[in-house]
């Protein structure tokens, strides 16, 4: 089995959805985490805070700087993701297209690097 990233993505400045259509989507999302739990390839999901919620923390020359703000000066985010175990990029895929029909954004797929034997 292989750990796959699905990565939701979201871009500022769109319109926003409906109370209507945002419910929809929650209760789309919800049943797509329960049939992920169900297949066992659920690892782990959560969406994210707007950008301007971030911090980011860069270092050297031996000082850490601290800064509000996303890392990126970008209309595009990651609005949140879906961590999933399964056999092959096929079934990553597969996944990929439920999750992205669910929140209705794309769906960014990328595998994780092996780890080294021990």
């Amino acid at each position: 089995m292989t750990h796959y990233l699905l990565s939701v993505h979201m871009v500022e400045g769109q319109e926003a959805p409906s109370e209507e259509s945002m419910q929809q989507a929650y209760k789309a999302v919800d049943a797509f985490n329960a049939d992920l739990q169900a297949s066992g390839a659920w690892v782990f999901a959560n969406g994210l805070l707007p950008p301007d919620t971030a911090t980011v923390v860069r270092t050297g020359s031996g000082e850490t700087v601290i800064t509000d703000g996303p890392f990126a000066e970008t209309k595009e985010h990651l609005g949140g993701f879906w961590i999933i175990d399964v056999a092959d990029l096929d079934a990553a895929l597969d996944l990929a297209a439920k999750g992205s029909v669910a929140c209705g954004a794309p769906v960014e797929v990328r595998p994780f690097q092996d780890l080294p034997e021990d």
